[in-house]
């Protein structure tokens, strides 16, 4: 079974960036594909970005398209998400999380069967 443990998150200033960090350990990492997703006080999970196994594919939400980018270091297990130009509406708890089943990046959170405990990102206007 892989275990996920995000990093990163905090308050930051809008138009600041933050860059978030998905360690895994435990059974296959390379061969999974890799997800960010956050949720909102009072709103649903929302897709946020997601990574191939070997990395050479991504995906994005429209709502953080062009201003973030996942990728991740197989040799380490880790998975990162990069943020910038942050706005308050960015203000959500972020999960990393895993498919065991697929190694291509989906936007669908069902691909997705091991989560993170999420860390919270906070951005202030």
């Amino acid at each position: 079974q892989v275990q996920l443990v995000e990093s990163g998150g905090g308050l930051v200033q809008a138009g600041g960036s933050l860059k978030l960090a998905c360690a895994a350990s435990g059974r296959t990492f390379s061969g999974n594909a890799m997800g960010w997703f956050r949720q909102a006080p009072g709103k649903e999970r929302e897709f946020v970005a997601s990574i191939s196994w070997s990395g050479t594919s991504s995906i994005y939400g429209n709502s953080v398209k062009g201003r973030s980018t996942i990728s991740r270091d197989n040799a380490t297990n880790t998975v990162y998400l990069q943020m910038n130009s942050l706005k308050p509406d960015d203000t959500a708890v972020y999960y990393c999380a895993t498919s065991t089943t697929t190694r291509w990046a989906r936007e669908l959170s069902t691909y997705y069967d091991v989560w993170g405990q999420g860390t919270q990102v906070t951005v202030s206007s």
